[in-house]
């Protein structure tokens, strides 16, 4: 075990977490809502450092980030465990188990420099935070993000966005970028859906775009819960509030853990969805887990294709020096070559 970054001890023995918004307070002996982060006798130590459950290249695209170096590799990792419950979490399996449940999945130990070393050797351009909740393997992500930078890799965090200030303030001299999940616009479903708050989300995605972080925000779109025009267009209104530059990525659910039973996200609703960015004014719109539209990134101004993408496969690459090469207007994120 490693001690944890950001608590602060109390009196008889409690501790108090303040790195996600829970806020944990928690008793000598007794683990954190996450599961992995447990009290001893005063001291708070983290039992997520260096135990990979999941580790493996990805396109970047898959993170889903199409403004942050499209068509590189992102060498990927996850530890054990989440601070949401989320009903329909598609990786389940590996963040609804917390390290306090003792369950028997194969962890490999890695050490920050190794996986640093792994990215390079497999021709990444940067590490990710991934599967699971970074939040919750943080001292292992911080260090990591640390070892990156020493080799000229950048860090990204998938996150569903429910930290602290002090926690976005402390990794982002190495977080180059993040994609952050909206679930929803309404704070009752967050706390029925995810065991969360709205709030805290919102809050983060403000901070790191004020910090210069490059974000992204992804919203799986579930049929009779957050599909909605009010919703939606909630959502919508809020990203072209904070910047009409972000990208929103519009994606569809299909049934997992505990919402088997729900249907496939109908492509009448993305498409509405879709159409309710375009009426708030979001410049780049997106469409996940469907084939054949809504992946091509356009040119805000001349709306022709600057980036035609085929699943996560880039066919058309139409930027040069973060300009449209057919009208030259600027073109918000981080390119190269």
């Amino acid at each position: 075990m490693k001690e944890a970054f950001l608590y602060e001890k109390l009196t008889k023995k409690i501790v108090h977490c303040y790195l996600c918004s829970h806020h944990c307070r928690i008793a000598n002996r007794k683990f954190g809502f996450c599961g992995v982060r447990e009290n001893v006798e005063g001291t708070l130590y983290t039992h997520a450092y260096g135990n990979v459950v999941a580790a493996q290249v990805d396109p970047i695209e898959k993170k889903p980030l199409y403004h942050f170096l499209p068509g590189s590799k992102s060498f990927s990792i996850a530890a054990l465990g989440c601070n949401f419950r989320c009903s329909f979490c598609q990786n389940w399996e590996i963040s609804q188990q917390p390290n306090k449940s003792g369950a028997n999945l194969q962890e490999e130990e890695f050490l920050p420099a190794d996986i640093a070393e792994e990215a390079l050797k497999n021709d990444c351009q940067s590490i990710s935070y991934t599967y699971t909740e970074p939040t919750i393997f943080f001292e292992y992500a911080y260090e990591t993000a640390q070892a990156a930078k020493e080799s000229g890799l950048c860090n990204i965090f998938v996150t569903n966005g429910y930290m602290t200030k002090e926690c976005i303030t402390m990794i982002k001299p190495y977080l180059d970028a993040a994609n952050i999940d909206l679930k929803f616009f309404n704070d009752a479903s967050y706390q029925k859906n995810c065991a969360g708050r709205l709030k805290p989300v919102l809050d983060s995605i403000r901070l790191m775009k004020e910090l210069g972080i490059w974000v992204e925000v992804t919203t799986l779109v579930i049929p009779g819960e957050n599909d909605s025009e009010a919703e939606l267009s909630g959502i919508a209104d809020f990203l072209a509030g904070v910047d009409k530059a972000m990208p929103w990525h519009i994606s569809r659910f299909h049934p997992d853990y505990k919402f088997r039973k729900y249907g496939l996200t109908p492509e009448d609703t993305l498409k509405k969805a879709y159409s309710i960015g375009v009426k708030a004014g979001l410049d780049f719109i997106y469409i996940g887990n469907v084939s054949g539209w809504g992946n091509d990134t356009l040119c805000p101004s001349c709306k022709k294709i600057l980036i035609k993408r085929e699943y996560f496969n880039i066919l058309e690459y139409n930027i040069q020096e973060n300009k449209c090469i057919y009208c030259q207007k600027e073109v918000p994120g981080v390119f190269k070559g």
